[in-house]
């Protein structure tokens, strides 16, 4: 909770001094002084005198426990600064202080802690410790208490929603409460399937965006997410039940439409007409370690300007107005998420809002626009945000739930426990005009608590390895020695029949021929052979037969046997001794080979290097006119 704090007094008179005679006559009765000064001079000196004096250490502990908790965070950890959000943050509570909204009229009384803070102005509220009087009490005053974040080995189980509405028959408001399940999932071996089903469906050329706002289509959203180990983080299912007569607002997608848009921001993915293709480095990734895949997404997603995830909050309009000036940097904004994230337990659950008040509490908040009243909610006139200013707002909450929920869950980094959105608490909503026709404020305000996950914890840097659990799957089936695959058990899930699509021939409803040709041309692609040998180990019945392990070995070797080591340029001499002479010279041996009799093949991140080997032999070679 440490602070740099701009401002300072040096001396108790300083403060004293400005404030009113009036205001010093109510502080001097808090004190035992016999002496009843008058004039303002003699009543800043009969203060300070004992404020700084034998008696403060009595006066310190007349406080109560949290006036003396404000006090101790002023002397040792925000530079004698009395910051009312942060210390609410951390004690849940403020101290007593009088009512501070009156702290203008004549009638208000003096507090115990108007002798401790006293204002820089006039018009400001008294919130400083001058610098002599904190060296006094940092002598007797006990360092404040540790800011910690809470944690728990287990996410909470249910969570209580109120209900509040109008019984018109009986002309009353209405109000119960219902204890409704969280639901708990693990993403950590998820995203690892999850990446490379929807790299296999891009390479299949079935993902297509809009090629103004690469957002995905509603149909891609709906081909993506059956492939999704579990499906998408909400269902058709968790759509409130109404009579017709209301309506709500649908939850719509969060995973699939996350991958799509991590896939582009990470460069594993580029738009190509209107279908997503992949680059080389997506080619690559399907046969890398998915974990380190992840690892890249993340830290590339970190930087991108590719979508500022406010935007997934379509409540909140005006963001591509005037307003999108005003938005702060998502870089930013990301580092200061990223930053608390790491100071979370790995393996331990913790509570959104316990993050969020640590995150006040040690001042790591973060700034979602520099002028929040541009922004608005239903109708601009309105519904602007002018209270969502400060050190957190509904504005904060948007987007963290939104980066923690959409991002960094679906790559595996973290574990949730959620409700729907439609039952989370509206406190902070209610505040704010246009809200109540809204189902919600986003679509993730279900998220109730968080896991950092071992590849989260990689992911963060946090460790610099990390082993992959195994795969687990449901399925079962038979891999038979004339290279058929039968199904025997469950039926494959959409993710794994794409896999099985595309190693194999289906020859049958429920029966795949091991094909060589099929398989080296998935190898050719940039699938991993290894992959899909690894699932059928795990989904066989039995251990694999010999003519499977030599096929896989055979093919192993096919496609290891040829590299493709670049461009080139095919270079024709006009003899065969010079062809030798330059291909055997120290100074361009090294950048060329022999083709034949008279020819000379130069990978072309070569080319400069042997021209100028070349030109110190004696000879040039021509610009090609191509």
């Amino acid at each position: 909770m440490a602070t740099a704090n701009p401002l300072s007094l040096r001396t108790v008179a300083e403060g004293l001094n400005i404030r009113t005679a009036d205001d010093l006559k109510k502080m001097l009765q808090l004190l035992p002084i016999q002496a009843k000064p008058t004039r303002k001079a003699e009543l800043v000196d009969a203060i300070a005198g004992y404020l700084l004096g034998p008696g403060l250490k009595k006066l310190w502990q007349e406080l109560d426990q949290l006036q003396q908790a404000a006090v101790a965070e002023a002397v040792y950890l925000t530079g004698g600064c009395y910051q009312a959000g942060q210390f609410q943050a951390k004690y849940g509570a403020l101290p007593t202080w009088h009512d501070r909204s009156s702290m203008y009229s004549s009638r208000r009384p003096a507090a115990k802690l108007d002798l401790f803070f006293y204002p820089t102005g006039t018009y400001t509220a008294p919130n400083l410790l001058p610098e002599d009087l904190r060296l006094q009490l940092k002598a007797f005053v006990p360092e404040p208490r540790a800011l910690t974040l809470p944690s728990a080995e287990q996410p909470p189980q249910t969570f209580r929603v109120e209900h509040r509405y109008f019984d018109y028959q009986k002309s009353q408001s209405v109000e119960t409460e219902e204890d409704v399940p969280v639901v708990c999932r693990p993403t950590e071996q998820v995203a690892q399937q999850d990446l490379l089903a929807v790299l296999r469906l891009i390479h299949l050329g079935k993902v297509s965006v809009s090629d103004k706002t690469l957002m995905p289509s509603k149909v891609t959203l709906n081909t993506i997410a059956p492939l999704l180990q579990g499906g998408d983080y909400y269902s058709e299912a968790d759509e409130p039940d109404h009579d017709g007569l209301l309506s709500h607002d649908p939850i719509g997608a969060i995973k699939p439409f996350a991958w799509v848009m991590l896939v582009q921001g990470s460069g594993l993915a580029s738009l190509d007409g209107k279908k997503l293709q992949l680059t080389k480095a997506g080619q690559k990734a399907m046969g890398s370690a998915p974990a380190t895949t992840l690892q890249a997404i993340w830290k590339k997603w970190l930087k991108t300007t590719f979508l500022d995830e406010l935007r997934r909050v379509e409540s909140i309009k005006g963001q591509t107005g005037k307003a999108k000036r005003s938005l702060t940097a998502v870089s930013g904004r990301r580092a200061q998420i990223v930053a608390a994230l790491g100071q979370c337990p790995v393996g331990e659950w913790v509570n959104y809002d316990d993050l969020k008040r640590y995150m006040i509490a040690s001042d790591q908040t973060f700034d979602v626009s520099r002028n929040p009243e541009s922004l608005y909610i239903s109708e601009s006139g309105y519904g602007n945000l002018y209270e969502a200013g400060g050190s957190w707002s509904i504005l904060q909450d948007a987007y963290m739930k939104c980066f923690l929920f959409e991002y960094a869950a679906t790559l595996g980094l973290l574990d949730v426990a959620y409700i729907t959105p439609y039952d989370a608490p509206r406190d902070d909503l209610n505040d704010f005009w246009g809200t109540d026709d809204l189902s919600f404020l986003s679509r993730y305000d279900g998220l109730l608590a968080f896991r950092l996950t071992p590849l989260g914890a990689f992911c963060l840097g946090l460790t610099d390895t990390y082993t992959a659990a195994p795969i687990t799957t449901e399925s079962t089936l038979r891999v038979l020695p004339n290279l058929d695959v039968v199904m025997t058990g469950a039926p494959l899930n959409p993710a794994e029949y794409l896999m099985m699509e595309t190693f194999t021939r289906q020859t049958g409803d429920a029966v795949w021929k091991l094909d060589r040709d099929v398989a080296l041309k998935a190898a050719e692609a940039g699938h991993s052979l290894q992959e899909f040998y690894d699932f059928l180990t795990q989904v066989s019945a039995e251990a694999l037969p010999k003519t499977v392990e030599q096929f896989f070995a055979d093919c192993r070797s096919r496609s290891q046997s040829l590299q493709d080591q670049g461009m080139a340029r095919l270079i024709e001499c006009a003899d065969a001794t010079l062809a030798v002479q330059i291909a055997h010279d120290s100074r361009t041996k090294k950048y060329c080979q022999l083709a034949g009799e008279r020819h000379l093949v130069v990978l072309l991140d070569d080319e400069t290097r042997f021209r100028n080997g070349l030109r110190k032999l004696g000879y040039s070679l021509p610009m090609s006119k191509a």
